[in-house]
């Protein structure tokens, strides 16, 4: 049972595993099949052990937490899963990445494919069209991000974990916006930008840019705010409304979805068919500085996450110059 698992900082530092997963071992989720805590993860069942409630506004303090030294081992996975939850909220991944890997090594050899001929058509005894998947000719590093958190275990214990809880999400978004912006500088780099026809984007740019993508299909398209702005307010786009009440996202009336990123260099708009253009690799998942944090009882919060990427699909990725200066 739940109650009687033995928790100590050891189960962060099994090779391999996450904390849930070395927890689930010792209290597997199977064996709540039948019961009310099925839906309920191995750490939610140990936060309910300990009647630990760290959402609502009659959330527990985060002193809840250190009441015994059992109880204490569950906070830098609390913190680890605020963090990852903001970085999830902030990350425009979900849109962009057609597949996320894990890797151990500090660097990643990314895939390629390419293909020949124009149709699959092949006439008697000709000659097969090749689709030729290969390594990159060299490893890319995957990059660092990491942030600190700075506060006493005073200045936070008595506040709600709801509140503290904002704080952390906050801090996974911050490291998420930079990992956005290295996200698209990595996956246009090489890439020659297509450039608009006048001094300001227009529909008819937009659907010059679609097409140029030829057979791939353009799900997103992401751009700056000031681009993205200036493409809300093209007339053809009040048609689209209706779209966004229902779903929070912003389409253009082909379908594509308009993804804002801020962390974007250079005035271009990126065009990507995320079913096949971008691989995200990742070297870990967040990961929390959990011995100091126990140990300082929150003098100190480190987080970080190392992250790379690679276009998978040559001609899956397009990019729009939106400034009038690159015009032909």
């Amino acid at each position: 049972m739940y109650t009687d698992v033995k928790l100590e900082k050891g189960l962060y530092s099994i090779t391999g595993k996450t904390f849930t997963q070395a927890l689930a071992e010792l209290d597997p989720d199977s064996a709540y099949e039948n019961t009310e805590l099925k839906g309920l993860d191995a750490f939610e069942r140990q936060l309910k052990r300990f009647d630990i409630k760290v959402k609502g506004a009659n959330s527990d303090r985060v002193e809840k937490f250190f009441r015994t030294t059992q109880s204490a081992v569950l906070f830098p996975e609390y913190v680890r899963r605020a963090i990852k939850a903001g970085l999830n909220e902030a990350s425009i991944l979900g849109e962009v990445a057609a597949t996320t890997t894990y890797t151990d090594g500090m660097d990643f050899r990314g895939l390629t494919v390419t293909s020949d001929g124009e149709s699959d058509v092949v006439a008697q005894a000709g000659e097969l069209p090749v689709t030729t998947v290969a390594l990159a000719d060299t490893s890319s590093a995957l990059t660092k991000f990491a942030r600190k958190l700075s506060c006493s275990y005073e200045s936070i214990r008595k506040q709600r974990l709801e509140a503290f809880g904002v704080i952390l999400r906050n801090l996974g978004a911050a490291i998420a916006r930079d990992v956005n912006g290295l996200c698209i500088s990595q996956i246009i780099t090489g890439i020659t930008p297509s450039s608009i026809a006048g001094d300001d984007i227009t529909y008819d740019d937009l659907a010059q840019f679609w097409s140029s993508m030829g057979s791939f299909n353009m799900t997103t398209m992401v751009c700056k705010p000031d681009v993205m702005a200036k493409i809300l307010g093209l007339e053809q786009m009040k048609y689209c409304v209706n779209d966004y009440m229902t779903s929070g996202m912003v389409k253009t009336p082909y379908g594509v979805t308009l993804v804002k990123c801020s962390e974007i260099t250079g005035d271009v708009a990126v065009g990507i068919d995320n079913s096949c253009a971008v691989e995200a690799v990742f070297g870990s998942d967040v990961v929390i500085d959990y011995d100091k944090l126990l140990s300082t009882q929150c003098d100190e919060i480190s987080c970080s996450v190392m992250v790379g990427f690679s276009v998978l699909t040559d001609g899956a990725v397009k990019v729009l110059s939106t400034d009038p200066a690159n015009n032909g």
